[in-house]
């Protein structure tokens, strides 16, 4: 089957049966479905397995690879956890919205041509837009409209590279590309859109917390490592992406620094990280290649864990500002316990799974001698301990008494979260089996004395920095300006008021000009004796079809003669 169908596109045509379902059988369906394909993707053999002719080009939409499997897997674990987490909460257009949205992710990353990485590209944003609509508030509708107006312009820019590329190169073959051409800056710029790199970086942080609490989860694991996928394969090394990287990630830091929507919290978070990956594919080694892979793996899970969590405080209190929050670890044990795991996760705690791949690109910066880029990344790894690792679980589950007594989520969400809260804690202790499927052989040895004592130096003075600076952390009912700000609030005020003063302009002229108009053709009608003569006078409409009859006969004969 591997061989004629794309796995993720089975997964696309068969969530179509989801609204046909109801009760045990739908959860089945959801459940089994992602195990199945995922069984799928594992026979895909490297190489392309399926050729289409398409005009007078090839299309590969089966072409396995290393990288694209480990993608793959990641994504089907994620659409299994997340429909766990959704079951009995979630509404079906989102359940099916979001079994599209995983089927197109698979799709691009076992795709070999350019044309069906952009098709299914497009469906993704479809897709994904539909999860966030889904969730039926008024703000999470303006929001998916703001979300797709972003994501249609990142997909048009793609095609004209694209276009560009085939005219250039004659080939849709999806290999690694050189920043030398317009098209090929064109499709960077496409990816990176996606990737919420900047400056069109503030519809993540827009959208992602209006999504349903499930809804959340599916959007956190898609889009941006999709991104982070087409980058490692068609721009690796490129250098402008390690600037453009380091900007993502102290970014996310200060904008996650400054909210107080937990939520929006870890939304920045992900821009954050998806900036270690965008660093590390610009460095372009093998070791910073392996560790983009290993941690777009790790991330997608700890990351989801993260806004489980704090989508299971959502569904209980209805509350999401950490103004409103505290406490919470008195009656919701489990939430709290899986929140702490996911933060220490993503600060790279050793013994979790964001240790043993986020240092593999801080060693290669190190390997490069690049120290300054070394040492930024260092210092992005207290920041990210700062807003994720303390700010969230803090401020949620601790600090002061909100008065709040919720008890744990229900049971399918409780399992959820703790099966990703062992995967972070099953691959930072034992990291061989993702080490064994990444895209070049691993030879990094993440628990030395070295890393180990350097990283717990660094999550202990950016703890101790965040407790003492705890005033200052505690926030209020602001709101953080983005460069969203530009176009949702400057742009419209601008349009608006430049089309109010060429109303203002062209209203006297264009009434002056028909009062004239009118003087004229009056003027006109009294020297020809009134209303009955030449340009008033009516005529039946057969004389003037033979007129044009005429004329086109005249037109044609001149046109024969001349020839």
């Amino acid at each position: 089957m591997t061989n004629l169908i794309p796995p993720g596109l089975i997964l696309v045509l068969c969530a179509l049966l989801i609204p046909c379902t109801r009760g045990y059988l739908r959860s089945l369906l959801l459940l089994g479905l992602p195990i199945f394909v995922l069984f799928l993707i594992w026979q895909v053999p490297d190489g392309t397995s399926l050729t289409i002719a398409f005009l007078e080009y090839s299309l590969q939409p089966i072409h396995g690879s290393a990288v694209g499997r480990l993608f793959a897997t990641v994504f089907a674990i994620m659409l299994f956890a997340g429909n766990l987490f959704a079951l009995g909460q979630a509404r079906t257009t989102e359940l099916t919205a979001a079994a599209v949205y995983a089927g197109s992710a698979i799709c691009i990353t076992l795709a070999g041509d350019l044309l069906s990485v952009f098709v299914f590209w497009e469906i993704m944003a479809i897709a994904s837009t539909a999860v966030l609509w889904s969730a039926g508030t008024a703000e999470s509708y303006r929001a998916s409209i703001r979300y797709l107006l972003v994501h249609l312009l990142g997909g048009v820019i793609l095609m004209i590279g694209i276009a560009g590329h085939v005219n250039e190169t004659g080939s849709l073959v999806f290999t690694a590309m050189q920043t030398d051409s317009l098209a090929h800056w064109m499709i960077l710029v496409g990816f990176l859109i996606n990737a919420a790199a900047p400056p069109l970086s503030a519809w993540l942080a827009d959208a992602y917390p209006e999504a349903s609490p499930s809804g959340s989860v599916f959007l956190s694991a898609f889009t941006t490592k999709t991104a982070v996928f087409v980058l490692l394969q068609g721009f690796p090394g490129a250098e402008i992406l390690i600037y453009i990287g380091l900007f993502m990630v102290f970014y996310g830091i200060i904008y996650a620094l400054m909210e107080n929507d937990m939520r929006r919290i870890l939304a920045y978070s992900i821009v954050n990280q998806v900036g270690f990956m965008v660093t590390g594919i610009g460095i372009g080694t093998t070791m910073a290649l392996n560790g983009v892979a290993a941690h777009a793996f790790t991330h997608i899970i700890y990351k989801a864990l993260l806004l489980m969590s704090a989508g299971s405080v959502l569904y209980m209190t209805g509350k999401r500002k950490c103004t409103d929050l505290g406490g919470l670890f008195r009656t919701m044990p489990v939430t709290t316990a899986c929140g702490i795991i996911g933060a220490l996760a993503i600060s790279a705690f050793p013994l979790t799974s964001g240790f043993i791949s986020k240092s593999m690109i801080s060693q290669a910066a190190f390997d490069e001698h690049l120290a300054t880029i070394w040492l930024l990344l260092a210092a992005a790894s207290a920041g990210v301990f700062l807003h994720a690792g303390i700010k969230f679980p803090w401020f949620v589950f601790f600090q002061k008494d909100s008065g709040l007594r919720p008890a744990d989520p229900p049971l399918n969400m409780r399992l959820a979260m703790i099966l990703f809260a062992a995967l972070c804690i099953g691959l930072g202790v034992y990291p061989e089996p993702l080490y064994a499927i990444l895209p070049y052989e691993v030879d990094y040895v993440p628990y030395t004395v070295h890393h180990v004592v350097a990283q717990l130096q660094l999550l202990l003075f950016a703890g101790l920095a965040f407790f003492v600076l705890l005033p200052q952390m505690k926030r209020t009912l602001t709101i953080s300006l983005d460069f969203d700000w530009f176009y949702r609030r400057a742009f419209p005020f601008i349009i608006e008021n430049i089309f109010s003063v060429i109303g203002k302009v062209y209203h006297p002229i264009q009434q002056s000009f028909f009062v004239r108009l009118n003087r004229g053709l009056a003027f006109i009608s009294q020297r020809n004796g009134g209303t009955s003569r030449l340009l008033s006078h009516t005529y039946p409409a057969g004389s003037m079809v033979m007129w044009v009859t005429v004329i086109l006969a005249v037109y044609l004969f001149l046109s024969f003669i001349t020839h």
